[in-house]
C-alpha cells in the first residue's frame, strides 16, 4: 500500500475520532446544563408560579425523592445506565441513616431556599458552600488550607456579604436557608465519602438507599408543618399541571445524576467544578431575562465575584493536588531506587 494513502487513511481516521470525541464532550456538558438549569427553573415555579404555586416545599422534595426511587427501580429492571437491580436491605438502610439525615437537610433547604429568593440571587445565597467544606474539613478531618485558597475563600465571602447588601428583594428566610443548604451541601460531601463502601462504592445504591430513607423520613416532617393540609386544600394541587411539573421534576432529579456522571466521564471532575461554575452565570443571567428581576449594578457584581471566587478556588485546589501527586510520585520513585536489588 502506498505511504501516502496509509497516512492519509490514518489522519481521517484521527479526525474522526477526534470528531466523536468533541461531540460527546459537547453532549455532555450540553445535557447538564440543560437538565440542572431547568430543574431549578422548574422547582421555582412549583414553589412560586401563581398557577402552580404550593407552599408545601417538603412535600415537593418528598415527592421528588419517590420519583427517583421509582426511577431507580425501572432503570435497574431494564438494566438501563449501569443502575443495579432494585434492593433494599433494612441493615443497610439503617447504617446509611445518618447520612440520609445530611441529605435530607441538604435537598430540603434547598428548596426552601429557592422558594423564598429569586433564582438571579440563589447562586449568591448558596455560595458558602466551600467555606464550610473548608471549615469541616478542618474540625471533622484534621485538614489545613493553603494562603491562597483562603484568599479565594475571603473573595466568595465578600460576594456573599455585597450580594446580600445589594439585593432588592433581600429575604432573611431565603438567606438563612441558602447558609443551612450550603452547611448541608459540605457536610454530605464529607459523609458520602464516609459512607459509600457501605454500599460497595456504588453511587447509584447509595442514590437508592438516600432516597428511599428520606422518602420515610420526609413523612413526619410534612405531618409536624402542616403541609398535608395544605395539600389538602390547594387548588393548584388538583391541576393536572401542577402533577405534571411535579413528576418532570422528580425526573430531572435522576437525569442531573447520568449527565454529570457523563460530563465527568468525557471531561474530568475540574471541568466539571468549571462548568458547573459557568452554568450558574448562565442560570443567573437567564433568571434576568426571564423574570426581569430588578438588580443594582453592584448586585450583579456580586454574583460574578461570588463565580470567580468559587472559580479561582476550584483552580488553585486544583494546582495543589497535583503538586502534592507529583510530589509522592518523585518520593516513591527515588525510593524504589535507592533500595537495593
Amino acid at each position: 500500500m502506498d505511504s501516502s494513502a496509509a497516512s492519509g487513511g490514518t489522519a481521517s481516521m484521527d479526525a474522526k475520532s477526534f470528531g466523536s470525541r468533541s461531540a460527546r464532550i459537547t453532549g455532555a456538558v450540553a445535557s447538564y446544563w440543560v437538565v440542572s438549569i431547568s430543574m431549578v427553573f422548574l422547582n421555582k415555579a412549583v414553589l412560586s408560579g401563581p398557577s402552580t404555586k404550593l407552599d408545601a416545599p417538603l412535600f415537593i422534595t418528598w415527592y421528588q425523592c419517590v420519583c427517583t426511587v421509582a426511577a431507580c427501580y425501572a432503570l435497574g429492571t431494564l438494566g438501563i445506565g449501569g443502575v443495579p437491580r432494585f434492593e433494599l436491605r433494612r441493615t443497610t438502610m439503617q447504617r446509611m441513616l445518618p447520612l440520609s439525615l445530611v441529605f435530607v437537610g441538604m435537598i430540603a433547604t434547598n428548596n426552601i431556599c429557592l422558594k423564598y429568593v429569586e433564582v438571579s440571587f440563589y447562586q449568591v445565597a448558596r455560595s458558602l458552600t466551600i467555606v464550610f467544606n473548608v471549615l469541616l474539613d478542618y474540625v471533622i478531618l484534621g485538614h489545613t488550607t493553603s494562603r491562597a485558597a483562603m484568599g479565594c475563600l475571603t473573595v466568595v465571602l465578600l460576594g456573599f456579604l455585597l450580594g446580600n447588601e445589594q439585593e432588592v428583594r433581600w429575604s432573611l428566610a431565603g438567606v438563612v436557608f441558602g447558609v443551612a443548604s450550603s452547611f448541608f451541601v459540605a457536610l454530605n460531601s464529607i459523609f458520602v465519602k464516609k459512607h459509600l463502601p457501605q454500599v460497595d462504592n456504588d453511587p447509584w445504591r447509595l442514590t437508592l438507599y438516600n432516597n428511599a430513607n428520606a422518602s420515610l423520613l420526609f413523612l413526619p416532617l410534612m405531618l409536624l408543618f402542616g403541609e398535608v393540609d395544605t395539600l389538602l386544600e390547594s387548588e393548584n394541587a388538583r391541576k393536572s399541571v401542577f402533577w405534571m411539573l411535579m413528576t418532570v421534576g422528580g425526573v430531572l432529579g435522576v437525569a442531573i445524576s447520568f449527565a454529570a456522571a457523563a460530563q465527568i466521564k468525557w471531561t474530568s471532575p475540574l471541568t466539571h467544578n468549571v462548568s458547573g461554575t459557568a452554568k450558574a452565570a448562565a442560570q443567573t443571567v437567564l433568571a434576568l431575562l426571564i423574570y426581569r428581576n430588578p438588580i443594582t449594578v453592584l448586585g450583579f457584581v456580586s454574583v460574578l465575584i461570588v463565580l470567580s471566587g468559587s472559580l479561582a478556588y476550584t483552580l488553585v485546589r486544583r494546582a495543589e493536588m497535583r503538586a502534592k501527586f507529583d510530589s509522592e510520585s518523585a518520593a516513591h520513585n527515588a525510593s524504589a531506587k535507592s533500595e537495593p536489588r
